[in-house]
């Protein structure tokens, strides 16, 4: 099916392309592919007359915001401390003056955060998804804004994770079920 988007109604929602994460490994695509492509959709989208949303994840200076559940495999790095630019969103998609930044405290982009009234203001209804990591972050702000009504076109080459079954996973079996499933390539042509 040919891809159409209204970049008047159509935002890409960029998670957690940020210093501290685009440092880790991910797989299938590299981190710094990843973050290109964001670019260049960003880019043509503002190009096009669309909104860009970056969406990066922050801690309270004081660590209480994070969540602490009882779990039987911990995330990598609880409890150190983080570097002061943690999370700055990467520079090749420094936000510009018209873009929304976006600090959430947990997986999801739309709990607790401003989101989903950013994207209704602007008449939004349509989303662009990538960012890392695809079964965290990207799914989780999916499944929301699925939940929310929004149409979705998830980037698959400009999305990662830290496990290739895990990426394949989510954009075979989630995504394709809430949403489309294209390439950067298809997405820049479709707003040509």
């Amino acid at each position: 099916m040919e891809l159409k988007i209204e970049p008047s109604r159509t935002a890409l929602v960029v998670i957690d392309l940020q210093r501290g994460i685009v440092g880790f490994p991910a797989t299938p695509h590299a981190p710094t592919d990843v973050v290109a492509r964001a670019a260049q959709i960003a880019d043509a989208l503002r190009a096009a007359g669309g909104t860009v949303m970056l969406v990066h994840i922050g801690m309270s200076p004081d660590g209480k915001a994070a969540l602490r559940p009882i779990t039987d495999a911990p995330m990598q790095g609880g409890g150190r401390s983080l570097p002061p630019d943690w999370s700055e969103i990467v520079p090749e998609l420094k936000p510009e003056i018209a873009d929304a930044v976006i600090t959430k405290r947990q997986w999801g982009a739309f709990y607790g955060t401003d989101l989903d009234l950013q994207l209704r203001r602007r008449g939004i209804d349509t989303i662009i998804l990538c960012g890392i990591s695809t079964n965290v972050g990207v799914e989780s702000t999916a499944r929301d804004a699925y939940e929310r009504g929004y149409q979705q076109i998830f980037v698959e080459d400009a999305m990662s994770a830290r496990a290739t079954e895990e990426h394949t996973h989510t954009v075979s079996t989630v995504f394709a079920r809430i949403g489309r499933v294209r390439s950067t390539a298809e997405v820049l042509a479709a707003l040509e």
